[in-house]
């Protein structure tokens, strides 16, 4: 699967964009000046939990907020 097709799928699971989950993510504290103050682990633990998302769309998420767009 590439990578926008992970972007994709969890669009259509959650109807949240990477956008909304940086958001989401920095008022948990996790992002803080744009700056990741979590490890992966962390933020695939709460992608798991709070949004039913599986390892891999987790980890696709993590990616935006390092940086990667495509």
């Amino acid at each position: 699967m590439s990578f926008q097709a992970y972007i994709d799928n969890i669009k259509v699971k959650t109807g949240k964009s990477p956008a909304d989950f940086k958001i989401l993510a920095e008022k948990k504290g996790f992002i803080q000046k744009g700056e990741l103050k979590v490890k992966a682990g962390a933020i695939v633990d709460w992608l798991k939990n709070d949004f039913a998302l599986g390892h891999g769309h987790a980890m696709a998420i993590y990616a935006t907020f390092k940086g990667k767009k495509q």
